[in-house]
């Protein structure tokens, strides 16, 4: 039993990972999720967020895709940025990184993360970042097409109560 646990100690530094101070949330493939229940309600908020987006070099050279994001707390707290694409300023090319203020509700720690892309370019983001000034920074390691259509990403959260996502 104690081989067992030698040999299961090094399995964990693949999945979590510190770096600078920020937490980097685990190195898994993002999934997608068919029923996603956005709750735009909630975006009056008094809290703002940084977001920090990374579009891959392996990303088509531009998108004219419009990109929503949701992300949240395991207590039910949901920010929603229903479009932050902009074809005219050259928002997610290939080997750029854009930062978008959001403002919505305030959160406990972010455990989740979903990008929703409607259109027919295509588009690789390399990673998204969120700041929050209550929280400490969670980065979602995506580095592969969203797929059209359908709410795509990470939930890492453990559920407190009710939670809408």
């Amino acid at each position: 039993m104690m081989r067992a646990v030698i040999y299961l100690l090094p399995l964990t530094s693949i999945f979590f990972t510190i770096a600078d101070g920020k937490r980097i949330l685990p190195l898994l493939q993002p999934q997608p999720l068919e029923f996603f229940k956005v709750n735009a309600t909630q975006n009056v908020g008094s809290c703002t967020y940084t977001v920090s987006i990374r579009t891959s070099c392996s990303s088509t050279t531009y998108t004219r895709d419009q990109i929503s994001l949701a992300f949240g707390d395991a207590y039910g707290n949901q920010v929603y940025a229903p479009r932050l694409d902009d074809p005219y300023s050259r928002t997610f090319e290939s080997c750029s990184t854009d930062t978008f203020q959001i403002k919505g509700p305030c959160t406990y720690q972010i455990c989740y993360l979903y990008l929703y892309r409607s259109g027919y370019d295509g588009w690789k983001p390399e990673s998204v970042t969120v700041y929050g000034y209550y929280t400490k920074a969670a980065t979602f390691n995506y580095n592969v097409f969203i797929p059209n259509g359908v709410w795509y990403g990470f939930d890492f959260c453990y559920r407190r109560g009710s939670a809408s996502a």
